[in-house]
């Protein structure tokens, strides 16, 4: 007989996603994964079998969580250049700026190494541009250039504020955008 999980799948995988952000998937040992659930070493080898089917667990599990993000944010932002910018700033919180730019670059390096997580990310990608499409412009081709434009942009923002420093992620990152679609604007 089936023995009754005592904690959920997507709950164990939400807190071995925040072991993975402090230690890297690396770091992340059957041991360290134990101590961090509660559950024994025993019990997480027979749920995944190995360790980088663990890390792989959940890192898709973190992918999962921002395509819930970003249909949310798809849903909620004005259909218009301004909410493209709010869509982005919203799937990149202030407060997780220095997270992400750090310690996100480790699940980043895993994602793009594993075909399977590299595919996930893919799929994100265009779900985004998808979504960033409708809102840059009524013809989808032109559309689609934008948004993987502004994308870009977006992410080149952060990487850039994550050496300088010179303001607020949410100020330096909006700024940028906002300026990328003034600049637009003032060509058309």
């Amino acid at each position: 007989m089936a023995r009754r999980k005592t904690i959920t799948d997507e709950r164990l995988l939400d807190t071995l996603l925040e072991t993975v952000m402090q230690v890297g998937p690396a770091g992340l040992t059957f041991a360290r994964a134990a101590k961090a659930s509660g559950l024994s070493a025993a019990t997480l080898v027979q749920r995944y079998g190995d360790r980088e089917k663990m890390v792989r667990a959940v890192l898709l599990r973190a992918w999962d969580r921002l395509d819930a993000e970003t249909d949310a944010a798809d849903a909620e932002a004005d259909l218009s250049p301004a909410g493209a910018v709010d869509l982005l700033m919203r799937l990149m919180p202030a407060e997780t700026a220095e997270r992400n730019a750090t310690d996100g670059l480790l699940l980043l390096r895993e994602d793009i190494r594993d075909p399977a997580l590299r595919a996930r990310g893919a799929a994100w990608a265009y779900r985004l541009a998808e979504a960033l499409a409708r809102r840059l412009s009524d013809d989808a081709a032109e559309g689609t250039r934008l948004a993987w434009q502004m994308a870009s942009i977006w992410q080149g923002a952060h990487i850039w504020w994550a050496f300088t420093r010179e303001e607020p992620a949410e100020r330096a990152i909006r700024r940028v955008l906002e300026s990328w679609l003034e600049e637009r604007n003032s060509r058309a």
